[in-house]
Parts: C-alpha cells; sequence; structure tokens
C-alpha cells in the first residue's frame, strides 16, 4: 500500500516536472523551479552524506555548450541594445530543468530502491497518459475544469486556453512535443520488448500510445509528428530487420486499433464536444476525405510566417528579440506585430531572428551534444535517443520548444545503476 501512494506520488511530481504550471497561489513561481529548488536540497544533503551525486564529466561538457549558447544570447542583446533575455542566460535554464530532474529521478530511487531508463520512461507514459484523460475529462465535466482552473494561475503553453483542451501544465504545441517525444519512447519499447515478457506488456504501451496519439492531438496536433515517426519506425524496421516478433506486434496493433476506431466513431456521432475535438484534432484527415485536399488552418499560418531577415547583421547576430518586444520592451518603437516578432512561430527563424545563425546553430551543437552523451551512456538505447533528437530538429520547423527536459531525466541516471536494474529484473523474470 505504502508503494502504491509511492508510485502515485512520483507520478504527480514527474507531472509538475515535465508539464510545470504555475499555482494560482504561488504567482511567479512555476513547479519546475520549486522540484529545481528541492533538488538542490537534495544534492546538498546526498553530498554531505558522502553519497554520490552523479555529476561527472558529463555535467561539465554540457554546460560548456549551453555558456557558449548564452554567450551568443548576450552578444545580441548587447549589440542590438535590447532587453530580451530569453536566451541571454540558457545555461541557468539547463540548470533549473537538471535540478527538477534530480528530484524526479531521486523520487524514483525512493520508491523502486534504484533508477533505470525503463522506470523513467514507464512514469513519462504514466504522466501523458493522465494528462490526457485529465483534459478530455475536464472538457465533458465542468465542476473538475472549474476545480482544476481554481489552482491553475497560468495561461498559454503552461496553463488555460480558451479555444482547445488543456491538462494541468499542458497544452497547445509544447504539450504535443512532449507527447510526441513520448510515443517516440513508445513505439521503440513496443517494438523491443523481450520474449521473455507476455503479449500484455505490447498490449498496454500500444493502448497508452493510442490514448496520447488521440487525446494529445486534441491539446497539440504537434502530437501528429510523434505518430507519423512511431509509424515509420515500425515500418522501417518491419522490413530491413524482418524480425519474426513484428508479425505478432502487428496483430496485436491491428486488434486494438479495430477495437478502438469503433468507439470513436460512436462518441463522435453522439457527443457534441467529441465531435468538435475530433474534428480539430484530425482537421487534415477530414479535409482530405471531405474535399480531397489536405488543408490545415494552422498549416496554412505556418505557411505565412515563412520570413527571412532582411540584412546581413540580422543573419550573423540576430536582432536581439525572441519575443515580440511591443509587449515586453517599453523603449520599442519599431514595426508592430500581434503575435510573434516578425510574425513567425518557426522556430529555427525565431532563433535566427534572436541570435543570428552562428547563434542557432551553437544551440543545435548544444542539443546534439546532449544527445550524444545519453547515446554514448546508454548505447543499448541508441535508437531510442536518436528518435528523440531527430523528434526536437522536426518539430523546430513549427516551434521553438526543445526536449532538454526529457533528456535532462536521463542524464541524472547513471549508467551504472541502469545497468544494475536490468541485470536484477532479467534475473526476476528468470525466476519467475
Amino acid at each position: 500500500m505504502l508503494k502504491i501512494v509511492g508510485i502515485i506520488l512520483t507520478i504527480v511530481i514527474t507531472s509538475f516536472y515535465f508539464f510545470p504550471f504555475e499555482f494560482s497561489f504561488l504567482p511567479g513561481m512555476n513547479t519546475k523551479m520549486i522540484m529545481a529548488a528541492i533538488g538542490l536540497v537534495i544534492l546538498g544533503v546526498n553530498l554531505l552524506k558522502g553519497e554520490k551525486a552523479n555529476i561527472g564529466k558529463d555535467f561539465f561538457v554540457l554546460s560548456l555548450f549551453a555558456i557558449v549558447v548564452s554567450l551568443f544570447g548576450q552578444a545580441a542583446i548587447i549589440v542590438n541594445n535590447t532587453h530580451d533575455q530569453s536566451y541571454s542566460f540558457y545555461i541557468m535554464s539547463m540548470w533549473v530543468w537538471l535540478g527538477g530532474a534530480y528530484t524526479v529521478i531521486n523520487m524514483i530511487r525512493l520508491v523502486h530502491g534504484r533508477a533505470s531508463l525503463l522506470l523513467v520512461c514507464h512514469y513519462l507514459i504514466a504522466v501523458c497518459v493522465c494528462q490526457c484523460l485529465l483534459a478530455f475529462t475536464m472538457g465533458q465535466y465542468v465542476p473538475l475544469k472549474n476545480a482544476v482552473d481554481s489552482i491553475l494561475g497560468s495561461s498559454g503553453f503552461m496553463g488555460k486556453v480558451d479555444d482547445r483542451i488543456y491538462g494541468l501544465g499542458a497544452s497547445l504545441d509544447v504539450a504535443g512535443m512532449r507527447f510526441a517525444a513520448i510515443l517516440s519512447i513508445i513505439a521503440y519499447l513496443a517494438f523491443n520488448t523481450k520474449k521473455t515478457q507476455s503479449t500484455l506488456v505490447i498490449v498496454c504501451y500500444l493502448t497508452t500510445f493510442f490514448i496520447i496519439g488521440f487525446f494529445g492531438n486534441m491539446i497539440g496536433r504537434s502530437t501528429t509528428i510523434g505518430v507519423g515517426l512511431a509509424i515509420m519506425y515500425w515500418c522501417l524496421v518491419t522490413f530491413f530487420a524482418k524480425c519474426v516478433e513484428s508479425k505478432s506486434f502487428w496483430k496485436i496493433f491491428g486488434v486494438l486499433t479495430l477495437l478502438f476506431v469503433p468507439i470513436v466513431v460512436y462518441f463522435y456521432n453522439v457527443n457534441a464536444s467529441v465531435y468538435s475535438n475530433v474534428r480539430f484534432a484530425f482537421e487534415g484527415f477530414f479535409s482530405l476525405w471531405e474535399k480531397g485536399t489536405w488543408d490545415v488552418h494552422s498549416n496554412n499560418i505556418l505557411k505565412s510566417m515563412v520570413v527571412f531577415p532582411d540584412n546581413m547583421k540580422t543573419w550573423l547576430i540576430g536582432d536581439g528579440y525572441f519575443e515580440n518586444p511591443y509587449f515586453l520592451d517599453p523603449y520599442y518603437i519599431g514595426p508592430r506585430w500581434a503575435g510573434f516578432y516578425k510574425q513567425t512561430d518557426i522556430g529555427y527563424l525565431r532563433f535566427i531572428f534572436y541570435f543570428g545563425v552562428f547563434g542557432m546553430l551553437s544551440f543545435c551543437a548544444y542539443m546534439l551534444a546532449v544527445g550524444r552523451v545519453c547515446m554514448q551512456r546508454f548505447p543499448h538505447r541508441k535508437m531510442m535517443f536518436l528518435m528523440a533528437l531527430a523528434l526536437n530538429f522536426i518539430i523546430w520547423f513549427k516551434v521553438s520548444s526543445d526536449l532538454f527536459s526529457l533528456f535532462a531525466l536521463f542524464l541524472c541516471v547513471s549508467q551504472e545503476e541502469n545497468d544494475e536494474y536490468e541485470r536484477l529484473s532479467a534475473a526476476k523474470e528468470q525466476t519467475l
């Protein structure tokens, strides 16, 4: 019973980290910052007790990459005489994410005795499923929505949104990006399940895949990218590896699809809320079916956001603006934009406009370094990290959010600890 309570509490803490938000009674401080502060205390206690804190060479190498990103941000705002410090202190953002991740990993150790990649993945999957079900239920049951809104102090990607469903800190494309990343992890785990494990494990993975893929798209349609990447991965592995196990996998996938689709069709026809949310989530498919053309409103907006710098200085060092200065800088007297700076939300372009091509490349190098550390530390899970890394760079064509929050959790797990967990798990399976 105590362990069940611990698992539930760990899911909550993981959600506070992975989908941060501000409490209405604690404005100005989001849950990620709270987790980071707790992580700092845990680190201090561990060091005083003489325990290993898992802070090694990788931490300092990645910090150097983050410092380079910060220096380009500082140069951009100094040269352009602006006050937008979105990435000028990115090193602090990195440390805050790692501090929050350190709290989550230590909570997993407390509950399970040790941390591992698989445990981290399972908690992330559980969090995303809970967020999706919570968001959908809030759309159906107003008292629950009012209760959540009463403690949710933030808006936008961390909170309340007027025109679509949202979870507790999970909304818009930022949530969609993280859902997509978890879908790629599920895709990898479902297709690499050990023979000794039962079919039930694959069924559980694929059921969570359907839940996150379906409801996640209602929250943020970037989730579709994760669905597409997962199916592409399954098809490529099936075709090139020609695994015998893939036949049973596709059978399970087909059966779950046949069970899931009729349920969706039924509620689509009898529930007005489901009807509108499904049409929003899969607008492109409905357009293709009804009009014969792929027409998505957000994609049309994205096309209008392809705006390049018109001078060499901006290409090299940027304009020093990541956020729209009209709303944030009281001294700004330039052109007025209703939304983002230069009216573009495309990640690569926002980086260029902020600190130029070299700043953007430094940020790309930083993310590649993060992925490389994870792949070197856990070479047997290399494909999982490759998919997450590829997803990060793909989504930058749409939004500017990055997936360091995901990688930070894995960076806090040591190779020795993970190997020990997997060894004990394998030994336990053999005794069953």
